[in-house]
């Protein structure tokens, strides 16, 4: 991936000054992740050229690797549509593997058999899936060939500071470049340290639990089904990947304590595909661990704040749910669709790209909602992450009734789709 590098150049004369926008013209990004990545995308191609956007990110140097190694992410499909919008979606629409129905069962490990409780199927218009898995680089490396078609400015290095003022925001780099700006967006994850430089507070808490994440494949074809284990240490979910090179292939979320899977981690390779083995199932005969088993530390979190002066912040930085219900990602991309739509719309009216206005629009926009999806996925893993025969049956009841309203379940597949709600333009499939 071709990078940008400053040589100590001032005040945009370098990487931002050649095309001679005014500062309340630029913006600047820190990440270049998902979420960093499609905002600078959408505000390129929401311009038309009228703004000049900038993503420092390290990462950037180099390709994402992609291949059996990388991440997945369920897309919504109200996510998929904006992708389509901005020209990306079929760059890796051959590679990703749609997600025709779910099956969700509530068992213990030692259960022989784990019957199901609840089934999603279904579209949400005609031919339309609720969602497909993509693996994370594939959908990076096509944002970022997207986002320098369309004359984004990508560097690999990092934001080391900023000032904000009330005209500009004064952007340093790690190479010493200063970047005079109308906006900075934090788009560096969950220890995002534009946020903290902010002085934008987090309330959070751990879980005490583990994702524990790799690809797996298996001898028979999934045929596009997604199935989530609720465990008594957490859900365990298989995640329907595309054939790649003939092989059936599935993206696993495996929940644990932290004590468990610090100890999984370190299993031999035996050891640990036959835990493995215990929790997948043999429905898709004889798996294999395609990409080493990764751990990352699940927690709960939101900012204080979204906005503050000539600032923003988008997806991980602005908040973390838990997995259980695959929609992180999504509600970080809502939040860029959100953001675009605000500035956009400022800029056409010759407002500021920062106007303060836009901004309060949009933290009242996301707050509600991700403050809404934390308590629910907050709710369903302290529900179904215990033993506790009580519970177990209230929740396997309150789901064996939803399975018999259908009108309940279309609703269920609408809002993870994404298209409950005011739902903005870009995940409507329209153009800014």
């Amino acid at each position: 991936m071709a990078a940008a590098t400053g040589t100590g150049r001032k005040h945009g004369e370098g990487l931002q000054g050649g095309r001679g926008l005014p500062p309340a013209r630029r913006v600047v990004i820190g990440g270049g992740g998902l979420a960093g990545l499609t905002l600078a995308l959408s505000l390129a191609k929401g311009s038309a050229g009228g703004l000049d956007v900038t993503v420092f990110d390290p990462a950037l140097a180099q390709p994402a690797p992609g291949g059996d190694a990388s991440r997945a992410s369920a897309i919504a499909a109200g996510v998929r549509r904006m992708f389509e919008a901005l020209g990306v979606w079929s760059a890796v629409a051959d590679r990703a593997e749609p997600i025709l129905d779910m099956v969700i069962t509530d068992s213990r490990l030692a259960d022989p058999v784990r019957p199901s409780i609840l089934n999603f199927s279904g579209e949400v218009t005609p031919g339309e899936p609720f969602a497909h898995m993509v693996e994370n680089d594939d959908l990076i490396n096509a944002l970022a060939a997207a986002c320098r078609q369309a004359g984004v400015t990508l560097v690999a290095e990092a934001v080391m500071g900023f000032s904000a003022g009330p005209d500009r925001v004064s952007v340093t780099t790690a190479s010493g470049e200063e970047i005079e700006a109308g906006l900075l967006v934090a788009a560096d994850g969950a220890r995002s340290r534009l946020r903290d430089m902010a002085d934008i507070g987090w309330i959070g808490r751990s879980y005490g639990q583990v994702g524990i994440v790799a690809t797996i494949g298996h001898e028979r074809p999934h045929g596009g089904r997604a199935i989530e284990h609720f465990l008594p240490s957490g859900p365990f979910a298989i995640l329907p990947l595309a054939t790649r090179e003939g092989r059936h292939r599935s993206s696993i979320v495996w929940t644990e304590r932290t004590a468990d899977a610090d100890y999984l981690l370190q299993l031999p390779a035996e050891d640990l595909h036959e835990e493995l083995e215990r929790r997948f199932g043999l429905e898709l005969g004889e798996i294999t661990l395609l990409s080493p088993a990764r751990g990352f530390p699940l927690s709960i979190g939101i900012a204080r704040r979204f906005v503050a002066e000539r600032f923003a912040l988008v997806g991980d930085a602005a908040h973390l749910v838990h997995p259980i219900a695959g929609q992180g990602i999504n509600i970080g991309l809502r939040d860029v669709a959100v953001l675009a739509e605000k500035i956009i719309d400022a800029c056409r009216l010759g407002r500021d790209v920062a106007d303060e206005e836009a901004l309060l629009a949009y933290e009242r926009a996301r707050r509600f909602d991700t403050v809404t999806m934390g308590i629910a996925t907050d709710g369903l893993n302290r529900l179904f992450s215990n033993d506790f025969l009580p519970g177990r049956l209230v929740r396997d009841l309150g789901f064996g009734l939803v399975e018999r309203m259908p009108a309940v379940k279309r609703f269920f597949i609408r809002e993870a789709a994404g298209l409950v709600g005011a739902v903005p333009r870009l995940m409507r499939g329209e153009a800014l």
